[in-house]
């Protein structure tokens, strides 16, 4: 990692731009570690809390990105007649940590490799696979088995019997294992951090600890996630938590909403 210094020297000539930052907040989404980013680049922002219909983002969503998903952010600059609408986490996270807090990203290249191929350094390495990780590999196992358990508990009472056998097969066959496989790999990385760190990029935190932990999270206590059986990925997790930004964030919210059920209540 590059010295803090010189790093917040860049991000504050980069944010000095006097944008205007807005969150829209979906309850029980991935929104939450958007805002959490924004509580650590400690950027002006604005926040719009939207509750869920029927599972679902309500219409209004619509009206700020096509696809009326969550998290949506829109940026405001002077170097732009309309606003930037920034969706997908990997690309939010990327977008802002760029332009606000270039200390949450580690150092590209490794001294005197600026630029060659493989030239990278680990944590660089590490911080933009797992920017990619956390969706591309890691939610499809816990978006499948939200949507059905939803279905176990929603469906009517003369079929929940099939509904819950097949869910059942689909948990124990299709979803443990490879979720098993998904916490002993992040154990093993954790054990293998650069630098003997404790975050997955080494000794300090970046974007990529906040993107992986919202999932990790939301896990706890289920599908074969246990403090016993993955001691560091479990400690991880509890020290992302126990952040002051991550606490920030939590208030945030309770002090909009006036309550805050996190995704892994669901």
């Amino acid at each position: 990692m590059a010295p803090v210094t010189r790093d917040f020297q860049q991000a504050t000539m980069k944010s000095d731009q006097r944008a205007k930052v807005t969150l829209y907040w979906l309850d029980k989404s991935r929104s939450q570690r958007v805002l959490w980013l924004l509580e650590e680049l400690k950027v002006d922002y604005e926040l719009k809390t939207f509750k869920r219909q029927n599972m679902l983002a309500p219409p209004e969503l619509t009206k700020i990105h096509p696809l009326g998903k969550s998290p949506v952010v829109t940026v405001e600059s002077e170097a732009s007649p309309k606003p930037l609408v920034l969706a997908e986490s990997g690309y939010i996270f990327e977008y802002l940590i760029d332009h606000f807090g270039s200390w949450l990203a580690p150092e590209r290249y490794q001294k005197g490799k600026d630029g060659m191929v493989c030239g990278e350094a680990e944590e660089w390495t590490r911080y933009r696979y797992y920017m990619h990780y956390a969706e591309g590999t890691l939610m499809p196992y816990l978006v499948t088995w939200l949507l059905f358990n939803t279905m176990k508990k929603q469906s009517p009472f003369f079929i929940r019997p099939i509904v819950s056998m097949l869910a059942g097969a689909v948990e124990s066959n299709f979803l443990l294992p490879n979720l098993k496989a998904n916490w002993a790999f992040l154990e093993s990385q954790l054990a293998t951090s650069p630098n003997n760190g404790e975050y997955l990029c080494g000794a300090q935190l970046t974007g990529a600890d906040i993107m992986v932990s919202f999932p990790v999270g939301a896990a706890r206590d289920k599908l074969g996630f246990t403090k016993g059986a993955y001691p560091r990925l479990w400690a991880w997790v509890e020290k992302c938590e126990g952040m002051d930004g991550y606490k920030k964030s939590v208030q945030k919210i309770i002090d909009v909403e006036g309550y805050y059920e996190p995704v892994s209540e669901m």
